[in-house]
C-alpha cells in the first residue's frame, strides 16, 4: 500500500498524519546510498575543475527541483573565481512550449541538449518513476555523445536508473511523488551547503597561501 494513503488510514488527525509521513520520510532517508550521494558531489567538482556545463532536467515538481538545484550550484556556491556552470533547461517557457509544438514534448530536452552540450559536459535528470519520455531519450542523448549522467530517482528506478552513469535513489512505494521530491529537495540543499563550505574553505586557503607569499 501507498505509505501517505496507509498514514491517513491510521489516523486522519491532522497532527497525527503529519507525524506520520515525517517517520515515513525518516525511513527513506535511512534506506538512502550516502556513497552515491557523495560520488554526485565529485562529480559535481570534477565538472567545474573541466569548466563542464551541468544541466539539470525534470517534470512537474521535479521541474522545480531542477531549478533550484541549478541556482544553488551556480549562485548558491558564492564560487565566482571557478564558477559551477550549473543551468536548468526547464525555465524558458517560450523555448519548451515551442519545442513541444513543434516536435513533440517528448523532445524538449533532448533538443535543447543537441544546441548547448558538447562532449565532457554532465547532465542530472530527477524523476521519481525515472520513466518520463522526454527525460529517458534527453539521457540516451547525453551518453551517446559523451557526457556524464546522473540520475535522481524513487519508485523503483524506472528506466533512468538503469541509463544513467550514476544514480542517486529513493526507495519507495510507486505513486509516492511526495515523498520522493521532499528528499530530492533535501539533497539539493545538502548539496549547495557541501559546495557552498567547500569553496570557502578554498577560499581560506588561497588566502593563507598569498599571504604567506608576502610575507
Amino acid at each position: 500500500m501507498n505509505a501517505i494513503e496507509n498514514c491517513f488510514l491510521q489516523s486522519s488527525d491532522p497532527a497525527r498524519f503529519a507525524q506520520g509521513y515525517c517517520d515515513y520520510l525518516g525511513r527513506l532517508f535511512n534506506q538512502l546510498d550516502y556513497d552515491r550521494i557523495g560520488a554526485f558531489l565529485d562529480a559535481l567538482l570534477q565538472a567545474r575543475e573541466r569548466q563542464a556545463r551541468i544541466f539539470f532536467i525534470g517534470n512537474g515538481g521535479s521541474a522545480a527541483t531542477a531549478s533550484h538545484f541549478a541556482n544553488d550550484i551556480a549562485i548558491g556556491s558564492r564560487s565566482r573565481r571557478k564558477p559551477f556552470r550549473a543551468v536548468s533547461l526547464c525555465d524558458n517557457v517560450a523555448m519548451l512550449t515551442a519545442l513541444a509544438n513543434d516536435f513533440g514534448y517528448d523532445q524538449i530536452f533532448v533538443r535543447q541538449l543537441e544546441n548547448q552540450m558538447v562532449a565532457g559536459d554532465m547532465v542530472v535528470a530527477l524523476s521519481a518513476s525515472g520513466n518520463s519520455a522526454n527525460v529517458v531519450r534527453a539521457i540516451e542523448y547525453a551518453n551517446a555523445h559523451e557526457a556524464f549522467t546522473v540520475g535522481l530517482t524513487g519508485f523503483d528506478g524506472g528506466h533512468l536508473q538503469r541509463l544513467v552513469h550514476l544514480n542517486v535513489h529513493v526507495p519507495s512505494n510507486p505513486g509516492e511523488y511526495g515523498p520522493v521530491e521532499d528528499i530530492h529537495m533535501i539533497l539539493d540543499h545538502l548539496v549547495g551547503a557541501f559546495l557552498m563550505q567547500r569553496v570557502q574553505a578554498e577560499e581560506r586557503e588561497s588566502a593563507a597561501q598569498a599571504s604567506g607569499q608576502c610575507a
